[in-house]
């Protein structure tokens, strides 16, 4: 029997945006790291070059497809992707829940992130920034992108962000962190009706679900789909291009070696379960979504998108359903193997 996804409300008074997100990190285009950021000079962050129009007429078709809270953050493409994402919700904003981040700071101009500010007056410039590519009067949900910032300080950026709530540039606000404890100092305030965090069938979060059930909260879920991995459509001759942060991958996306290869170790993981994921007439994405809401019904993925195809391939997953407990099991069985 077809397990079905339940619409999710944004917290507990917030609006209903549905079971599925749009990410937008994939389609701000090649950015890299500057001097100043916590990574190497001249690491890729994003994921190569993008069709624009294609991307616009993605984003149209998600929309289309039932799609109504989308993510983003300044730092994708170092604003491009809210450019991208303003461009394309004209017109149909009214309807529409956008979230985005801040916390890093960038250079437009070279594409780069140059470090990182959380300062009362540059939370208030980077607001104003974001609000003038988004093309909008407001942002539904306004979220700190540095996971490990020190609660001290985490402090008065919810003071800062209280304040922005006050005069309307902001509904709501959260923090993007994969930290329990960060995410309950933020869910103690009355304008937190969300935590952002990684999960995926490879890496669960269970005490963050956790955490989402006592507090009420959205589970909003970045990397649902292991940056791509989970698509079944990376081997591991494969070469991504430079500008690719798969070539290059950092110490937190295991499933990718330098060039862009798959890691043959966690090619044989999604074997084992690849037949399960695949149940229904499902997709390996369509599988992997399925996973995730089976985990709870706070869950909200957002998997990233820049073509028409992935936006129907995303959408169509909702009407599969979850998958059921039984099969949830024999996966958690298979991934504990040796």
């Amino acid at each position: 029997m077809k397990s079905i996804v339940k619409e999710r409300p944004l917290g507990v008074a917030g609006p209903v945006v549905g079971p599925l997100g749009v990410g937008t990190w994939a389609m701000g285009g090649p950015f890299y790291s500057g001097a100043g950021c916590h990574y190497p000079t001249g690491v890729p962050l994003g994921y190569g070059q993008v069709d624009e129009n294609e991307v616009i007429c993605a984003l149209h078709c998600a929309i289309d497809l039932g799609a109504i809270l989308f993510d983003t953050a300044d730092a994708y493409g170092t604003g491009q992707a809210e450019s991208l994402l303003g461009q394309a919700l004209q017109g149909k904003r009214q309807d529409l829940v956008i979230a985005t981040k801040f916390g890093n700071t960038l250079n437009r101009s070279t594409r780069e992130l140059t470090g990182t500010d959380v300062s009362p007056r540059y939370i208030r410039q980077a607001c104003e920034a974001s609000l003038r590519r988004l093309r909008t009067d407001w942002i539904d949900l306004y979220q700190l992108h540095l996971g490990d910032l020190p609660i001290g300080e985490a402090i008065g950026v919810a003071d800062t962000l209280d304040r922005l709530c006050d005069e309307g540039l902001i509904r709501a606000y959260a923090w993007s962190t994969d930290d329990p404890e960060r995410a309950a100092l933020f869910a103690a305030r009355a304008r937190v009706p969300a935590v952002q965090f990684d999960m995926n069938v490879f890496q669960d979060a269970p005490a963050m679900l956790a955490l989402c059930d006592k507090e009420e909260l959205a589970a909003i879920i970045r990397q649902p789909l292991a940056m791509g991995f989970l698509s079944g459509k990376h081997g591991s001759q494969d070469r991504r291009p430079s500008d690719d942060i798969r070539s290059r991958p950092p110490s937190w996306l295991p499933y990718y070696r330098d060039g862009g290869g798959s890691v043959e170790a966690w090619n044989k993981r999604l074997a084992n379960i690849t037949e399960i994921l695949k149940s229904g007439g499902r997709s390996l994405v369509q599988g992997a979504l399925a996973w995730i809401w089976a985990r709870s019904d706070r869950t909200i993925p957002i998997p990233g998108l820049r073509t028409v195809a992935q936006a129907e391939e995303n959408f169509a997953a909702v009407a599969l359903g979850a998958l059921s407990p039984d099969q949830m099991q024999e996966i958690e069985k298979l991934l504990d193997c040796p």
